[in-house]
């Protein structure tokens, strides 16, 4: 199968989860057999992308998506028009290069992109944050879970004191880009990355029709994972580490601030991970506990974690399916969350009972580090299969792929218009 993977976030020298959840996906077919290229932007220069990332295959440099800022924090509103538009410039991408393949697979942020995809083109996309109805991604405002549902309030998120006008032009923008996307799931297969994803839009768009749209969890390399288990010594005492962009949804700084003379002397707390919190937190809290080590690549950030005595994943936003908290489980590690987002459907995956700590606060999610960090780590080698390994899900997304009920669908009714036309 001919399969061309999209997303506005790669080339990049620091991709985050979404893009590496792209790359891994992308590797993975191309080891089943499948010819995989990746399209992507022009605007991060065209040379040597594809190594760059790690993807083994071909990258396209295909759209610009340089400062798409619209001037909507001067303005103090989310423009109607700046969304579409860029929905309009990577569907017309998607249409030049889309001939010769089987199947065309989204990762990106702008849901409504199906709308502008030509007619015969077999399209898929993957929902991975809640940018499917909330324009910011990420439902998180005043260093909190945002659960306003009126478009007009959604003003708040540009800026603090905006009057009728500015809540007028916020609710056209909310309200047309949430239809928008409706209509792109009605028209094209769509995959959630949880459950807890398809049940936050259907809250804000109750009437969507979600026919064609899926569940399939984030996936990890579990080849690659397991011999970096294999390979390392055993987990250190007393390690913690967290892997992250140090911002506030991330919880980062609420996590050291909770466990600030909670957490046993023998206890070191291991921050990897760059952001606009970060050189704050280094200031306050960096001594002989907590290192702060900035952003690591991949390799670095796995070695980490494997021999850590647990991960802790303190995230204060929902996290759709956290790709962090799947690696740790891999690499049987044991790892402590907070119970939000799509992090509970990922018990699923645990290699033993308990390995995935959950917490309803901060305060308990302090607590069960203590309590973890009271016992040695967990020896023994990971079993040969995981779960939420790629080998595992590719089957049920090249299920997927080969549905062509939807452009069967589509002929049909471009045939009835023709003829009675």
């Amino acid at each position: 199968m001919r399969i061309l993977m999209v997303s506005e976030d790669l080339p990049g020298e620091q991709v985050g989860g979404l893009g590496k959840h792209v790359v891994t996906l992308a590797n993975r077919l191309l080891c089943e057999g499948h010819d995989v290229e990746i399209l992507g932007r022009n605007d991060r220069g065209i040379e040597r992308c594809a190594e760059q990332i790690g993807f083994r295959g071909h990258f396209r440099p295909g759209f610009d998506y340089a400062r798409p800022g619209w001037k909507e924090l001067q303005m103090g509103v989310f423009n109607p028009l700046k969304r579409p538009y860029f929905a309009r410039k990577i569907a017309a991408a998607i249409n030049l290069h889309a001939p010769g393949f089987d199947v065309v697979h989204y990762h990106g942020h702008v849901p409504m992109v199906g709308l502008h995809v030509e007619e015969g083109i077999n399209y898929v996309q993957t929902r991975h944050d809640q940018g499917s109805e909330c324009l910011t991604h990420l439902r998180f405002r005043d260093e909190g879970v945002c659960d306003n549902l009126v478009p007009g309030n959604c003003s708040a998120c540009i800026t603090k004191h905006a009057g009728a006008m500015r809540k007028s032009v916020t609710a056209i923008a909310v309200t047309g880009y949430r239809s928008q996307t409706a209509q792109a799931f009605a028209r094209h297969k769509t995959v959630f990355v949880s459950d807890f994803l398809r049940r936050q839009f259907l809250r804000a768009v109750p009437d969507a029709d979600l026919s064609r749209c899926r569940v399939i969890h984030n996936f990890v390399d579990y080849p690659r994972l397991l011999r970096a288990a294999r390979e390392a010594p055993p987990p250190q005492y007393g390690e913690v580490v967290l892997v992250g962009r140090v911002d506030a949804g991330k919880g980062f700084g609420e996590f050291l601030a909770a466990s600030e003379g909670r957490l046993p002397a023998h206890a070191r707390v291991t921050i990897a991970g760059d952001g606009p919190q970060r050189a704050a937190l280094e200031a306050r809290y960096a001594g002989p506990q907590v290192r702060f080590l900035g952003w690591q690549e991949y390799s670095q950030a796995l070695e980490l974690t494997v021999r850590a005595h647990l991960a802790v994943v303190p995230s204060l936003c929902e996290e759709a399916c956290s790709t962090t908290v799947l690696e740790a489980l891999a690499l049987g590690r044991q790892c402590v969350a907070l119970a939000r987002g799509g992090t509970p459907e990922l018990a699923a995956y645990q290699q033993y009972e308990g390995q995935l700590q959950l917490a309803d606060s901060m305060d308990e999610l302090v607590g069960r580090v203590r309590a973890q960090l009271a016992e040695p780590p967990p020896q023994g080698v990971p079993p040969a299969s995981f779960g939420a390994d790629a080998g595992h899900l590719l089957p049920q997304l090249l299920e997927l792929y080969a549905d062509q009920t939807n452009l069967l669908d589509r002929y049909v009714h471009l045939e009835q218009r023709r003829h009675a036309g």
